[in-house]
């Protein structure tokens, strides 16, 4: 077999691939021997058909499986043992590819086109700058957090009259011209109702101070201004709202207000655990404040992250083969048409210079990520996911147990990678270029 490769003045090269008959003739033949051994046709025993049979039903698929096999894991070798790095994967060359035809060939070359990953100078050092962001924590945003926490862990309280804050239970009963309830009218009992949710302002002054049992006549549209809401209230159908023009006589059946909650040990506890040492109004603002540091060091470290890629991105010049990156993304995205490719293009080749850049900063560097980094990752995505519902405290035990659970499923597993790989990248980075450290509230951070 020969394989040889001829540059071209566009970061791309072409290789030829020769494969003659002493590359494959021995397989070829050692394959239609067990073929021989195993098929069975009719009006032949197992393992009597001759072998001109065997040769003539199976000798051309067996040849060019045998070729195709050879073809791909040589070019494959050939490109790692000359450390030829390439962007996508290598294209059939339409100019040069000759046709092939496995009944009549003996010998057979492959024609490809590749893309050559492009050198460049990455200059990681203290000449490149980039922003880093330090968001200030002030006494307005703590105080919207613990609100917001006391919104979480407020509950419903019955209470014996209706107000602006109110949850209702009531039962909706048709009513004729007349006012008299319909026999065959529509009944919607123990109807969920939120005061807020009232659009006419006449029955919401009416609601405000009633009791249980007490009783009012309303007009169900107008009350709530949207017939598709009502028809799910009353359990009717889309066409049955849409028609609907009668009053109802509404009977409340309970009353809840909603209550935040309140700052005392029992809220520390369930945000802490049974063990925090938060015990005062004062320690609960410095523990939210703490908190809050945390999650606005992470926002600062993603802004990093932004900032920082675009910086390494328009600093590093770098030649892509443009005209094969479209075809290749045509030719392996067949949904993808030629003006979807030249809308994202753009996009496309700047993602493609970051991923390069990165593993430039990977190569150089030495950066590798082991198991433990692995699972601590997942462990900080459990932990997150767990925090989103407002459970703060997890047992060791359960949360690597969750983090296991992630990591069973190849691509959340290949993703943690992929990210702890780029977090250490970016500390590199940080590390390495100037920082230009700016203090900004959260109204300016929101900003940018």
């Amino acid at each position: 077999m020969k394989i040889n490769r001829e540059n071209t003045d566009n970061g791309t090269a072409i290789i030829k691939v020769l494969i003659d008959k002493n590359d494959y003739e021995k397989n070829v033949a050692d394959k239609l021997r067990e073929y021989r051994q195993k098929v069975a046709l009719p009006g032949f025993r197992p393992g009597k058909v001759p072998a001109g049979v065997i040769q003539k039903r199976y000798g051309k698929a067996l040849l060019a499986e045998e070729v195709n096999q050879l073809l791909s894991q040589n070019l494959i070798n050939y490109l790692r043992d000359e450390k030829i790095n390439i962007i996508g994967d290598p294209l059939p060359n339409n100019e040069l590819q000759q046709p092939i035809d496995f009944d009549k060939q003996e010998e057979f070359e492959f024609v490809f086109d590749i893309a050559l990953t492009p050198e460049f100078n990455l200059n990681l050092d203290k000449s490149q700058s980039v922003d880093y962001y330090r968001i200030k924590v002030d006494e307005q945003l703590i105080d919207e957090n613990i609100e917001q926490i006391l919104m979480q862990y407020g509950t419903t309280q019955d209470v014996e009259v209706v107000s602006e804050i109110s949850y209702m239970r009531i039962d909706f009963r048709e009513l004729d011209a007349e006012g008299n309830e319909r026999e065959d009218g529509i009944v919607a009992e123990n109807v969920l109702v939120a005061y807020d949710r009232v659009k006419d302002e006449e029955v919401k002054k009416e609601l405000i101070g009633k009791k249980p049992e007490e009783s009012f006549v309303i007009d169900a549209v107008t009350a709530f201004g949207d017939r598709h809401e009502v028809g799910h209230m009353l359990n009717i159908s889309h066409e049955a709202a849409e028609e609907l023009n009668s009053r109802f006589n509404c009977t409340l059946k309970s009353i809840q207000d909603f209550v935040k909650g309140e700052l005392n040990e029992d809220l520390y506890k369930k945000l802490f655990g049974e063990e925090t040492e938060v015990t005062t109004v004062e320690q609960f603002r410095d523990k939210v404040a703490e908190n809050i540091s945390i999650s606005l060091e992470n926002s600062s470290k993603q802004q990093f992250e932004v900032d920082a890629r675009k910086s390494l991105v328009s600093a590093v010049p770098m030649n892509l083969p443009e005209a094969f990156l479209k075809r290749w993304l045509k030719e392996t995205n067949k949904d993808l048409t030629d003006e979807k490719i030249e809308e994202d293009f753009e996009d496309f080749t700047e993602d493609l210079r970051w991923q390069l850049i990165k593993n430039n900063i990977i190569n150089e560097n030495k950066i590798e990520v082991t198991e433990d980094e692995t699972l601590q990752m997942a462990k900080n995505i459990a932990l997150s996911q767990f925090q989103q519902y407002g459970i703060y405290q997890i047992a060791d035990e359960h949360l690597d147990s969750y983090a296991h659970r992630i990591m069973e499923k190849e691509d959340d597993r290949e993703r943690i990678v992929r990210r702890v790989f780029e977090i250490k990248v970016f500390d590199l980075v940080k590390e390495k270029v100037q920082l230009n450290e700016k203090e900004v509230t959260t109204e300016e951070f929101k900003a940018l």
